[in-house]
């Protein structure tokens, strides 16, 4: 324990917990848009189990660091391609994430608006689904976390402190994402990107995440920039 708190493993928990926290964000955007499909009164239980459920999947493979780094063993091979027990999972994670934001993006355009769109999805199938997704979440965050940092205590406290401050604001960012359509659209699209970046990475083709951030922070920058613009016409419009 004393080792958790030398200045060299702060800074390394300090820099695992910031990158976690990061990496999380697509995951609580997610639980946030599966969350919004339920009752009003069962989303924040729906956000905290899902959390839960990512803080389980990712200790467990933290205790289980042997048989991640296993996953890069090749199981088969596809057109001269070795495919190993990560890369399948981040292929099946990737065309789960583009299959689910297609299917929500249709379900937005196609479906009344009117509907009572909660009662379509029960609580234990949107805990499924959540499940899922914070599997191939987790075991992303996992390797990151092992390839930067020796220590399996650092691991688990940064895990722990960057989901414990996702459960704190997971509830402002589900509300916010409800409250504005276009941006529950636009994070629709940022999960096929990640989900096609998640299919190529599985087949070996080294994505910039960087490239994929700055897409994202800059189409969220354009529109807030026109929610701010909206806001003040319909503030004039008013007068």
């Amino acid at each position: 324990m004393e080792a958790l708190f030398a200045s060299e493993n702060l800074v390394a928990l300090l820099t695992l917990t910031l990158l976690e926290i990061v990496l999380g964000i697509d995951n609580v955007i997610f639980i946030s848009i599966l969350a919004g499909k339920l009752p009003e009164q069962e989303r924040k239980q729906a956000r905290l189990i899902g959390l839960s459920l990512a803080l389980g999947a990712r200790i467990l493979l933290l205790l289980s660091i042997s048989w991640v780094m296993q996953l890069q063993s090749d199981l088969f091979t596809v057109s001269n391609h070795g495919i190993s027990g990560k890369d399948l999972v981040l292929i099946l994670g990737g065309l789960f994430l583009v299959a689910k934001a297609t299917h929500e993006i249709h379900s937005k355009f196609e479906h009344d608006p009117h509907a009572p769109e909660a009662k379509k999805a029960g609580f234990a199938t949107v805990v499924v689904q959540i499940l899922l997704i914070d599997i191939v979440f987790s075991l992303d965050s996992v390797i990151t976390a092992v390839g930067m940092v020796n220590e399996v205590a650092i691991m688990i406290a940064a895990v722990v402190v960057s989901i414990g401050i996702m459960m704190a604001f997971a509830g402002s960012i589900g509300a916010f994402v409800d409250r504005h359509p276009s941006i529950k659209m636009l994070a629709l699209s940022f999960l096929i990107l990640i989900g096609v970046m998640l299919v190529a990475q599985g087949f070996d083709q080294k994505i910039n995440k960087g490239y994929i951030y700055f897409a994202m922070a800059f189409s969220l920058a354009v529109e807030l920039l026109n929610m701010r613009f909206r806001k003040k016409s319909a503030a004039k419009t008013a007068l």
